[in-house]
């Protein structure tokens, strides 16, 4: 019930203007995202603006960090946001809450953990899980996919006595890290290899490796604004499924070239580590249709963290009908 009033509250109090989905002088339409956080690990929506397929759905995308599922949610809520693009966990509370206009999953992009375990020592040839009893560790917020999937692998290796740092918002867990806060730091790309590269923190494990597939981000927006928006989201999600193949099979310096727009202080050596990087763990969907297994996987996690207010139905709350309908022509 706390996180359903905060997830309401931060959206009535919202400061963002309203969100206004419409025409626009150059002809496109504008969409505006709210994104958990901004990384490389979502390369394949940056490669769809940067490489014109938006734009060739007469779509113009205009992105603002959220820094956490519950703040992405809060700007859908409030209409803030047309999509919000996260984790699915916060629209979960939204759902129990009996809110009338549900939230709703119509794509997904990444199916696994996109955050890579730095430590204070290089310890990647010798690093075990085990390694981590007794230790402190930040990896997300409390009731956030990151941490609970974190504190899953930690079950699974039988790792006790850890500490999750939950103290610190999302999107100042590696400054506090850097500060001097905690032993280990769950860091996504490309500022995990960047902070290597500068002998700030070693890269000692992928997250995403150790999890398995678990729906972690998702393109969610209202029901109603999906309604009226059909040919909106299909042509959005024809974009971004022609993105996802490009992430998927191009030379990783190529993509990396294309993604400088989005992070114009990267160099293009550090975005193609990141993409290779994402590459190796298989972080990115082929087919954005989430499946009820990896969902009910997800509720697992979930509950198994304590933080699963009501199990939500697959139907209710993720409507694959119109990533079905696109990826079927683009076949």
């Amino acid at each position: 019930m706390k996180k359903i009033l905060a997830i309401l509250g931060a959206a009535l109090f919202a400061l963002l203007p309203l969100s206004a989905c419409g025409g626009e002088a150059d002809g496109l339409t504008t969409v505006n995202i709210n994104e958990v956080t901004h990384s490389v690990f979502y390369a394949p929506m940056y490669l769809a603006d940067s490489l014109g397929y938006f734009e060739e759905e007469g779509i113009k995308i205009k992105l603002t960090n959220g820094g956490g599922a519950d703040k992405v949610m809060a700007a859908v809520l409030s209409n803030s946001a047309d999509i919000g693009f996260c984790g699915p966990e916060a629209a979960f509370y939204v759902a129990s809450g009996g809110t009338s206009d549900v939230p709703v999953v119509f794509g997904q992009l990444t199916h696994r953990d996109g955050s890579f375990l730095l430590s204070r020592e290089d310890e990647a040839d010798t690093f075990q899980w085990s390694d981590l009893a007794g230790k402190e560790i930040l990896a997300g917020r409390r009731g956030g996919v990151p941490a609970m999937t974190f504190e899953y692998i930690l079950k699974e290796h039988h790792v006790e006595n850890y500490t999750l740092n939950f103290d610190v918002e999302f999107n100042n867990m590696t400054a506090a890290f850097l500060e001097g806060t905690a032993d280990y730091c769950t860091v996504f790309e490309p500022t995990a290899s960047d902070l290597q590269a500068q002998g700030k923190g070693y890269i000692v494990a992928a997250v995403g490796a150790a999890s398995g597939e678990v729906p972690y981000t998702s393109f969610i927006a209202k029901k109603s604004w999906i309604t009226k928006h059909e040919d909106t989201v299909k042509g959005f999600l024809r974009a971004m499924l022609r993105a996802v193949d490009y992430a998927q099979t191009k030379d990783a310096t190529d993509i990396a070239e294309h993604l400088t727009g989005h992070f114009a202080d990267t160099t293009v050596a550090s975005l193609a580590t990141s993409v290779k990087n994402y590459r190796d763990i298989d972080a990115w969907v082929t087919d954005m249709a989430m499946t009820e297994a990896s969902f009910t996987r997800l509720q697992d996690i979930l509950d198994a963290a304590g933080q699963l207010p009501a199990r939500v139905d697959f139907g209710f709350f993720v409507d694959n009908s119109y990533v079905n309908a696109v990826y079927s022509t683009l076949k």
